[in-house]
């Protein structure tokens, strides 16, 4: 179970433990959260969930391309 923990946590876009790390909160309970609301509204916090996901990819983008690397 624990490799198949990591497995996903590796591969995930981190959001939920981004989350965590600003709100000092635990990532389990925001993990959570996120199951538990998507079972229950079918499915809607997975399109916040993906659009905040490529929220934090465009500021990865948009920072990496701000700070040009000096020695190429």
């Amino acid at each position: 179970m624990e490799r198949l923990k990591l497995f996903f946590e590796e591969r995930a876009f981190g959001v939920c433990s981004r989350l965590g790390e600003k709100l000092n909160f635990p990532i389990d309970s925001i993990r959570l959260f996120f199951i538990y609301t998507s079972f229950i509204t079918m499915g809607s916090p997975v399109i916040i969930y993906v659009s905040m996901a490529m929220m934090m990819k465009i500021r990865k983008y948009f920072r990496k391309s701000n700070n040009p690397v000096l020695f190429d």
